[in-house]
């Protein structure tokens, strides 16, 4: 629902600002700050945001790093049309987040900094903090958002607070908590494929300081794209039933001690994501001519599921002067996905085959049979006011899981001809501590430290592979290379941050930190051997200013950054031998800009606007990795026939991020508000892979949407339309380039209506 703000205010008391605030607000009448509002303000005024960027609620215009907060009407708005972790990408600055798996496996990219790895124990430079607890296992970081409070981007390194893999930043969900008043909320949304979207949430007051929330989602849609191969195993595809629900229990027998238990379950089914063959037109990066995002032509098993339980429990205890937090996590998922990753049917040298060229065919399945992630965190920080503040702890980190990985012939019966079990265990614990100083009321100091070390143990128990020419048996696979690998690693972290206050709406801050990803591995597969990439260190330097404008009817954020990553991790996906090979480039910069504000253009006209620039940039003259087998590489060739990629930007790392979003509401008779509200976002082109090709480079793209409602009972209900994607723009958003010019693609536009009741 689109709680509406319509408020008054005399312009006329800011009459008097200085040239510099009437410079800044005529930008941020274009800008964006897409805001998490926490305490009310006054008719006109924009409220203020709070965030906990550095582990305390603090203001925003105060914390010394570039950081954006989504909540309220902005995540209600995109979450209507039931789309996944996914509607994040591109809504705050130099955010982008992507998948080849659809909703199981969302990739997240900070800056331009990410991974592109699609194997289940894969690690990433962006880490997802779920109230409070890491999830670590790219599976994890799909759980739906609803109920939701906020979601924080926290952008740069954040190695010394949060220390699980942060050295491109932070996503930071924190639900909804429970209060002290029977309250809830209803809503159901009905749309184009017969989707629906329910979710609600119940609080209940249990007397005694104890409250109860529950929070419940249920998203489905039917089936949209249909398969006009008749002997294909699966002929629909891209429907889903993805239910979540969340129970928390809060606790506070006295004001000194606060305990918040909390359990969440997910349960999805659905498809894997739509692999469609030889979409790209040769010599360009355009949809073949005649392309129907409606059909394909596939004789592969297309399914994906996954359960997901988990359960955390918060406590904080007030000893006056300081307060003792404990955070103990535990996460388990279950996942199995399968799909046609050749895209078509057939093969080049069998009777038929299509659509287009199939050199051989490629089914594939992986599977997460078995998980478990334990987590604890002891934290205590200071309480009492003065110049100083400081906390410390230390964190725990236990991981366990097998990782299964199937093939399948296509072209007899879909039958098995491939298998592989591995296991990974990964240890880890850290020690660490922050400070604060003011040194006068305007001018504060911050540092922090952190020591981490790092344990894996990856072991191939189990393999077999009759389809693919490599050894029948886990004992000839040994003769050939490695089957295990134990790193360890230990590091440093730390950070350094001023802010300094110009007056009371105005700050400046310079922050310079550092951050670090521990080794990865992936072990021999049917196409590759094990490789093994060791740590990456980021060191990042940024500077900005936030400003609150015109008595808070306009806020500008702006601020410039540069990073370089030593020894990046990288992951080489496909080429024409399909492998899936870790590397480390000697290292890869990054500079650019965020800017978002949010701005009154009149008492009933609201707009925001976000721009993030980042150049991104690989730096190793010897690096190279195997090409596309279809494609047209730009790159120049080493004698082995591979691209040398020094130079080249970050895969899935747009130059330009942009959103904007523009809402207008009139008061109505009985406490009534008719309301418009519109939301873009923009990308610019990418790289698919590490190589550069004219084929496997996406075009940029643009997608809009539109909500019109009306609101009654002062707010308490909502009934309104919607679209997303208004324009159906369609793009290809990502390939497969070791068989044939294979890609996939966004989704086409969806309409809709909801209504939603708060009591």
């Amino acid at each position: 629902m689109i709680r509406t703000r319509t408020e008054m205010s005399d312009l006329s008391r800011n009459r008097a600002r200085r040239p510099m605030h009437h410079a800044l607000a005529a930008a941020a009448v274009l800008a964006l700050q897409v805001g998490a509002h926490a305490q009310t303000a006054a008719p006109g005024q924009l409220q203020t945001i709070t965030v906990t960027a550095e582990r305390r609620v603090e203001n925003i215009r105060e914390v010394p790093s570039s950081v954006s907060a989504l909540q309220g009407e902005v995540l209600d708005v995109l979450n209507t049309s039931g789309q996944d972790v996914r509607l994040l990408s591109g809504r705050v600055p130099s955010l982008n987040v992507e998948s080849s798996f659809g909703r199981a496996f969302p990739r997240f990219y900070i800056r331009g900094y990410g991974n592109t790895d699609f194997r289940l124990n894969a690690s990433q430079p962006v880490s997802l903090v779920y109230d409070d607890v890491v999830q670590e296992n790219p599976i994890l970081k799909g759980f739906p958002i609803f109920d939701i409070a906020k979601v924080e981007v926290l952008r740069g390194p954040q190695g010394t607070l949060f220390g699980r893999n942060t050295p491109a930043g932070v996503v930071k969900f924190d639900s909804v908590r429970p209060t002290k008043q029977l309250e809830g909320y209803g809503s159901i949304s009905l749309g184009t494929f017969a989707s629906v979207n329910a979710e609600g949430a119940v609080n209940v007051p249990l007397g005694a300081g104890a409250a109860l929330r529950v929070s419940l989602l249920n998203q489905t849609r039917s089936d949209w794209v249909h398969n006009t191969y008749a002997a294909g195993p699966t002929q629909s595809f891209e429907g889903y039933r993805d239910s979540a629900a969340r129970a928390q229990l809060l606790i506070e027998p006295s004001k000194e001690l606060s305990v918040l238990g909390n359990l969440h379950i997910r349960d999805f089914k659905g498809s894997a994501r739509m692999f469609r063959a030889n979409i790209i037109q040769p010599g360009t990066n355009n949809l073949v001519p005649g392309f129907d995002p409606y059909t394909v032509s596939q004789d592969g098993k297309n399914e994906s599921k996954l359960d997901n339980f988990g359960a955390n429990l918060r406590i904080r205890y007030d000893l006056g002067s300081m307060a003792l937090f404990s955070v103990t996590g535990f996460e388990q998922v279950h996942t199995y996905s399968r799909g046609d990753i050749d895209g078509g049917y057939g093969a080049s040298f069998l009777p038929q085959s299509g659509p287009g060229f199939i050199p051989f065919s490629s089914e594939t399945a992986d599977g997460l049979p078995k998980h478990s992630q334990f987590t604890q965190e002891f934290r205590v920080e200071s309480a009492t006011s003065g110049p100083l503040s400081w906390q410390a702890g230390a964190f725990l980190f236990a991981e366990d899981y097998k990782i299964e990985s199937f093939s399948y012939d296509s072209t007899a019966g879909n039958a098995q001809n491939g298998y592989e079990r591995v296991r990974q265990k990964n240890d880890a614990y850290a020690l660490f501590g922050a400070v604060k100083y003011a040194l006068s009321p305007a001018l504060s100091v911050r540092g922090g430290l952190r020591y981490s070390q790092d344990k894996k143990s990856f072991t191939v128990e189990d393999y077999n592979s009759t389809g693919f020419g490599t050894p029948a048996n886990i004992n000839a696979l040994a003769a050939g290379g490695p089957l295990s690998a134990k790193p360890k690693d230990n590091k440093l972290n730390w950070d350094l941050s001023t802010s300094y206050a110009i007056d009371n709406t105005m700050n400046v801050y310079a922050r310079v930190a550092t951050g670090f990803r521990a080794s990865s591995v992936q072990g021999a597969g049917f196409f590759n051997a094990q490789s093994v990439a060791t740590p990456e260190n980021n060191t990042s330097v940024e500077a900005g200013i936030k400003a609150d404008l015109f008595n808070k009817r306009a806020r500008v954020n702006f601020g410039v950054f540069s990073y370089e990553v030593k020894d990046l991790q990288l992951t080489a996906v496909g080429g024409a031998a399909n492998s899936n090979i870790l590397l480390n480039a000697k290292k890869a910069t990054g500079q650019g800009f965020e800017f978002d504000s949010q701005a009154y253009i009149t008492d009933n006209l609201l707009a925001t606007l976000g721009v993030g620039y980042n150049k991104t940039q690989i730096k190793d003259p010897g690096l190279a990795v195997s090409v596309c087998a279809s494609c047209t590489v730009t790159n120049p060739k080493n004698a082995a026939g591979q691209a040398l990629i020094d130079g080249n930007p970050l895969p899935q790392a747009p130059k330009v991020t942009a959103s904007f979003t523009l809402k207008y509401s009139q008061p109505v008779a009985s406490g009534g508000e008719v309301y418009a509200f519109t939301d873009w976002v923009y990308r610019d082109k990418v790289n698919f892979f590490l190589y550069q090709s004219t084929e496997f480079t996406g075009k940029a793209l643009t997608e809009g949407g539109l909500r019109v409602g009306y609101t009654w009972a002062n707010g308490k209900y909502d009934v309104a339309a919607y679209g997303r994607n208004i324009t159906n723009q369609i793009r290809i958003v990502g390939g497969i380039d070791f068989n044939n010019l294979t890609g996939f693609i966004n989704d086409p536009r969806t309409l809709g209506v909801q209504f939603k009741a708060i009591f």
